[in-house]
């Protein structure tokens, strides 16, 4: 018999949070300036499948069957960690579960889902699923959800999402600071974290500050959106909270670094950038307590970590230093021209996104991550093609040019400067 105090449950699915069965919350010491100000982390991993999405996919499949909804095959556009809650709770429903996502995505995370029983669409999108790219991991899910006997739960446009934190993670803060929560701060992804446990905060106690935290543009923090993405999310809603601010990588990462080594608490990515733009936002005043949602572990991230915080993989780091790409690896934005009037491949590596906010008129879209990936489509099946890769400073094609290189095609090169000098020097946007 299911029992929370002795934490024994007759099913796993008893184990998902609410108040009576929280997550736990963690005072941080160590990585917090303050004198006055008690900032608590709430550690989101704890939930029974590993991430603070686990509440909305058990949400999402509540609503839906209590609305009499007939659940067969379950699809559903992910960053990971709701495609996992869902799978899990699929295998414990006997439902078939399919979840379309980008190939940015860390591998860890894909090998998970797979591990969890998820048959995955894996695509060139957005590290974070955007609506309306014909392509992505949105339109592939409603493309397939019109099958007969499939159905798309969509946790970017179901109230059921920002639901399932009016339910439980807000009931739980407000008992667990015995209502004395000042001010509470969450990374912004779908949103529905911060705007449903806001909602119940503010119901309990108006002068409680909702605080939300975003990534820049072109960020590699999985989970969350920059805000250009967050303007078209349907629970992104700033006049419900009282204040917002932008975390670039280095420092999230940085603060993920400390988290684990200082607080010896096991966070990912995304806690360091909410624990980032809370110690920006909140005032260090007596009285003040925040509590700061920490979504999911570190160890889905270990190739995140080890590209944004090389300094952890030193032998890696000198082998890097011994394999640096040759001077004329990288050519003038004008030699650039030259080669493609010449009939060689323009290779545009950034994201779909940034392709589709403008790009030169010739170039073909394969995202580095992509191409890291193992994805080959869409580059010429003769390897001694002349190939020159372009992003949007240089540093994105510069790596493409290796991996090319790697894969055969021997007369590859990066153009300098990206996008930025291209625009910069003038450079025609139609090149033939």
């Amino acid at each position: 018999m299911t029992d929370v105090s002795l934490r024994v449950f007759d099913s796993v699915l008893d184990m998902l949070s609410n108040e009576e069965n929280p997550t736990p919350m963690v005072r941080l010491n160590r990585v917090v300036p303050f004198k006055h100000t008690a900032v608590y982390a709430k550690l989101e991993w704890y939930n029974p499948f590993g991430a603070v999405k686990d509440r909305i996919a058990a949400n999402l499949v509540r609503d839906a069957l209590e609305r009499g909804v007939k659940l067969e095959n379950l699809v559903e556009p992910t960053s990971g960690n709701t495609g996992m809650g869902l799978a899990m709770i699929a295998n414990a429903s006997k439902l078939n579960f399919t979840a379309t996502l980008s190939l940015a995505i860390p591998a860890e995370k894909r090998a998970a889902l797979r591990v969890f029983g998820a048959k995955l669409v894996e695509l060139a999108d957005d590290l974070c699923p955007m609506p309306g790219a014909p392509e992505g991991a949105m339109q592939k899910a409603n493309d397939l959800s019109q099958q007969p006997g499939w159905h798309q739960l969509n946790q970017y446009k179901n109230p059921a999402n920002p639901d399932a934190h009016f339910r439980t993670t807000g009931p739980e803060v407000w008992r667990q600071t015995g209502g004395k929560v000042t001010h509470f701060v969450a990374g912004l992804g779908t949103c529905g974290t911060i705007t449903g446990t806001g909602r119940f905060l503010k119901s309990k106690n108006k002068g409680v500050k909702v605080l939300g935290v975003h990534p820049a543009d072109g960020h590699d923090i999985p989970g969350v959106r920059s805000l250009k993405a967050l303007k078209l999310t349907d629970f992104f809603l700033p006049a419900e909270y009282d204040g917002v601010v932008e975390i670039g990588n280095a420092e999230a990462y940085r603060f993920c670094k400390r988290i684990n080594q200082e607080e010896s608490i096991i966070a990912g990515p995304s806690s360091g950038m909410a624990l980032a733009g809370a110690l920006k936002l909140v005032p260090d005043e007596p009285g003040a307590v925040c509590v700061v949602i920490f979504p999911d572990n570190v160890f889905k991230y270990t190739s995140s970590i080890r590209k944004h915080l090389p300094e952890l993989f030193p032998a890696e780091a000198g082998a890097a230093a011994q394999a640096q790409p040759a001077a004329d690896d990288v050519i003038e934005p004008v030699e650039t021209v030259k080669r493609v009037r010449g009939g060689a491949v323009l290779l545009d590596v950034r994201t779909p996104e940034e392709f589709v906010g403008g790009h030169i008129a010739e170039a073909v879209n394969v995202p580095l991550q992509a191409l890291q990936a193992g994805v080959t489509a869409g580059l010429p099946a003769d390897k001694k093609a002349a190939i020159v890769a372009i992003c949007g400073v240089g540093k994105r094609s510069l790596a493409a040019s290796q991996i090319l290189k790697g894969l055969g095609y021997a007369d590859a090169k990066s153009s300098r400067g990206g996008m930025n000098a291209w625009v910069s020097e003038g450079q025609p946007m139609r090149i033939r």
